[in-house]
């Protein structure tokens, strides 16, 4: 028996519908057709802070008593969590004070801050934030709202489950992306008892595998960066494990390569902006498609807040992953009018030149010469090689 019933989820659902809209469940035609199964999305990257975290965090809020409303709260996060909070504090006239590591990127700080919460910077990691929010809370008499760890939350997360299969009864499996392990266990009380036979499948970062880990009895060490800052929790719950390893079919590790085209997939596919962690469930489907292979899975897309530079990195890597981007070395004599010669080859060729460095002062290359390195983009992989074998056929 979970800690977490139906009915409590059930209940959280009726609070929030007062405060939050049912985001869609909308089925994706062109993922279906790539992953070999019928995929629908349920877009919790919607949400006004662009994250699932609203729902636990409001259904957590709303059951506090006055007096610890009057008092106020506090969490850490370093993103989403912290964003959630913030926001439905504010709008429920509730003081909130968030603690962030030191590191955390100064646009999360300043969009926390723009959410109505105090915003305290300490320690190099989120434990240390976790260990000084219980201080603080202690110290002050705020209310500590944990990021998954608690009935409450696992409730409100739970809501998804059941829009999902309110929208998709047909379902047969729901992947969710597993971080501490609020989301998936609130998802898998609702949709078992709504549809038992359902299968929920977890998946977590490849770095960061502390649940499975857990499950099994295995303790270490994690670290390094991830694509999926947002599931990469190395302590996960102990309410959560225990309701995961009862309800819980499977989980799947993502590697890095596997999250790097699923967020890419998602946006040009479905013109949808997904984080690392949001894009998890997709990853999944594409590392073990025989698992869903001819049944129709709905993905939990959790969330789409993810640095912009990182998304543009991502997004020109793909251009280079599908030889729509190329780089061209090409040695030239240091004479007048060869630059001009081979840029004439590339855009009779079609190619489209995007950046050109001349590098004559590299040892490796004779003082009466020079390289020519060239970013081309081209309509694909032949493409690429075509201006390639026009270069060589000139001379060069």
């Amino acid at each position: 028996m979970t800690s977490v019933s139906v009915k409590d989820v059930e209940s959280a659902a009726v609070a929030l519908a007062r405060f939050l809209p049912i985001t869609p469940a909308v089925p994706s035609a062109i993922l279906s057709e790539k992953l070999g199964c019928p995929v629908v999305l349920k877009l919790e990257n919607l949400h006004h802070t662009g994250s699932f975290k609203e729902r636990g965090a409001l259904n957590k809020l709303r059951g506090l008593s006055d007096e610890a409303k009057r008092r106020g709260v506090i969490a850490a996060s370093a993103g989403n969590h912290a964003q959630g909070v913030a926001h439905h504090a504010t709008q429920l006239g509730i003081p909130s004070t968030i603690v962030m590591p030191c590191t955390t990127p100064f646009t999360k700080v300043l969009r926390t801050e723009a959410f109505g919460g105090r915003v305290v910077l300490f320690g190099e990691g989120l434990s240390e934030s976790q260990s000084h929010a219980e201080h603080l809370a202690a110290d002050h008499g705020l209310t500590l709202i944990h990021p998954y760890d608690d009935p409450a939350i696992i409730a409100g997360q739970g809501t998804i489950g059941l829009e999902l299969l309110a929208a998709v009864p047909d379902l047969d499996d729901i992947v969710v992306p597993i971080g501490g392990g609020g989301l998936i266990s609130g998802i898998a009380v609702a949709a078992k008892a709504v549809k038992p036979q359902i299968r929920v499948t977890g998946v977590e970062a490849a770095m960061y595998p502390s649940m499975s880990d857990a499950l099994k009895g295995i303790t270490r060490d994690y670290s390094g960066p991830t694509l999926a800052e947002g599931i990469a929790v190395k302590s996960p719950g102990v309410l959560t494990r225990e309701i995961i390893a009862e309800l819980v079919d499977d989980i799947i590790l993502a590697d890095e390569p596997a999250m790097e085209e699923a967020i890419r997939m998602l946006l040009a596919s479905q013109k949808l902006v997904a984080e690392g962690a949001g894009a998890a469930g997709i990853a999944a489907l594409m590392l073990v498609p025989e698992r869903f292979a001819g049944r129709r899975v709905g993905v939990v897309v959790t969330g789409g807040n993810i640095d912009a530079r990182l998304l543009s990195s991502i997004l020109m890597r793909g251009l280079v992953h599908d030889g729509q981007l190329v780089h061209l070395v090409v040695c030239i004599n240091d004479t007048p009018g060869l630059l001009a010669q081979v840029a004439t080859i590339v855009g009779q060729c079609g190619g489209n030149i995007v950046e050109v460095e001349h590098r004559r002062l590299a040892l490796s290359v004779p003082v009466k010469r020079a390289d020519l390195h060239l970013l081309i983009e081209t309509r694909g992989p032949g493409h690429g090689v075509l201006i390639r074998d026009q270069l060589t056929a000139a001379g060069f």
